[in-house]
């Protein structure tokens, strides 16, 4: 694992950023585990997939967290809303489309 001033060839700069990919691609797994978690929870206690609170809740965290480190908390926005729906997508096909849903 180098740092980016550490890299003297773009190959180096390629192996780290393949490193990266992998470990980002791993972390979006585990969080997979706990969308499918919740999916089950949620059927046991009858809420929805999509929670409206709770989607802004993780928007106004991840771009606190894109300031932090220096990246555009619009871009890292859009990035994530497109998480958040693909994850709430996950947690219907679980468990029915809200619109199917009582409540």
């Amino acid at each position: 694992m180098r740092k980016p001033a550490d890299c003297t060839t773009m190959a180096h700069i390629r192996a780290e950023i393949d490193r990266l990919d992998e470990d980002l691609v791993r972390l979006f797994a585990e969080r997979a585990a706990f969308i499918d978690r919740a999916a089950e929870i949620k059927a046991e206690v009858d809420l929805p997939a999509r929670i409206e609170a709770r989607v802004e809740e993780v928007v106004r965290n991840v771009r606190r967290h894109a300031d932090t480190y220096g990246l555009p908390p619009d871009l890292v926005e859009k990035l994530w809303r497109r998480l958040i729906d693909w994850s709430i997508a996950r947690e219907e096909s679980k468990l029915g489309p809200d619109s199917l849903r009582k409540g």
